[in-house]
């Protein structure tokens, strides 16, 4: 298992460095480079995301150029170090990586480390609750429902959750907003920020009360989705074991269903859902991060990122990307070191890579 971390670990490096490549690249023949964006401040445009051109720069043929003295563009041009060659810009990026200095953001004032510093507890804070209330109630449910299925209560349930897996989390947000902030007679939970104005003047008690009064809103906007995914799988794999020969020998021997239950079919349909947990862990804090994060005003990573690439501002996007990638190659090692740990007869040391 420690050889199988260890090659698993030296992966990443490789993987880190062919995304960060093709995004490169990509950007490359992106228009309205950060060149072009601080040259349509410059004449008053308002930004340069639909100005012509691409991001290698400007020069002095490009629209949004027109009018400038040409040594103030190639003085922009060196700010953002776009005097130099793609290649050569390439390799400074990946030196500075390799130290773990993201560079500072164009028009933030701020290094990429001090942002992502920043934002990351909002961020944070959605995801491992979200992650961590989804799991404390699927499982449990689906276990429940699989041992009771066809009964009212699973009838009902699944109801429930399919009405929850149809709905998607902008749309279930913007309803809790409507019904619960303001948008009816009931002004129970805020819809900005992840604490009150007043948050360092309250009492230790007072701040945690706070803190999870903000988040109860954008938390249940996020776990919908994730809950009813979950127990349908959780259920559906407590079937399919509890139906297999094991199980009916188990029974036949006279031990108790919660025995049967825990004890032997737990562990192998509960493979199935960790297989589930490194998908789970980056939805929640990757893919609905960013709208469930604009609706209820919350200034976290997944913002950050949209405004910076909508900006160009190329070191907070790859810096960004760079977190991603990396802590999405992490959860997914994770989940299979999980797997070991609850079926020991699984051993990765025997694989190749």
């Amino acid at each position: 298992m420690l050889a199988y971390t260890l090659r698993r670990l030296l992966l990443i490096i490789p993987t880190l460095l062919i995304i960060l490549l093709v995004n490169f690249a990509i950007v490359q023949a992106a228009p309205g480079g950060p060149v072009e964006q601080a040259i349509a401040r410059l004449q008053g445009i308002g930004g340069g995301g639909n100005l012509g051109g691409s991001s290698d720069g400007v020069g002095g043929n490009s629209r949004a150029s027109r009018g400038l003295d040409p040594q103030l563009i190639k003085d922009i041009e060196k700010q953002y170090g776009f005097d130099k060659p793609a290649h050569e810009r390439l390799w400074l990026m990946l030196k500075s990586y390799a130290q773990l200095d993201f560079g500072k953001s164009f028009f933030r004032g701020a290094t990429v480390t001090e942002l992502i510093l920043q934002k990351m507890p909002v961020t944070l804070s959605l995801g491992l609750w979200a992650t961590l209330i989804t799991y404390l109630v699927s499982i449990p449910l689906g276990i429940r429902k699989a041992v009771h299925h066809g009964s009212h209560f699973d009838i009902w349930s699944s109801t429930a959750i399919i009405i929850g897996y149809a709905m998607p989390a902008f749309l279930f947000a913007m309803f809790l907003i409507v019904m619960f902030a303001g948008g009816t007679s009931l002004n129970w939970f805020p819809v900005r920020g992840l604490v009150s104005e007043n948050f360092e003047q309250l009492s230790t008690l007072g701040k945690v009360v706070d803190y999870f009064w903000h988040l109860v809103l954008p938390v249940t906007s996020l776990v919908i989705g994730g809950f009813a995914t979950l127990t349908i799988l959780t259920k559906n794999s407590f079937l399919n074991e509890i139906t297999r020969q094991y199980v009916v020998t188990a029974r036949a021997k006279g031990l108790s269903e919660r025995r049967v239950l825990y004890g032997h079919v737990f562990r192998n349909a509960m493979l199935l859902v960790i297989a589930g947990i490194p998908t789970a862990l980056i939805e929640v804090f990757f893919a609905g991060s960013l709208l469930i994060e604009t609706l209820f005003n919350l200034d976290g990573l997944g913002r950050m990122s949209y405004e910076a690439a909508v900006s160009r501002d190329y070191p907070v996007v790859f810096g960004a990307l760079f977190l991603f990638t990396l802590f999405g190659l992490l959860i997914k090692l994770i989940g299979d070191l999980c797997y070991s740990l609850v079926d020991p007869r699984i051993d990765f040391s025997a694989r190749t890579a």
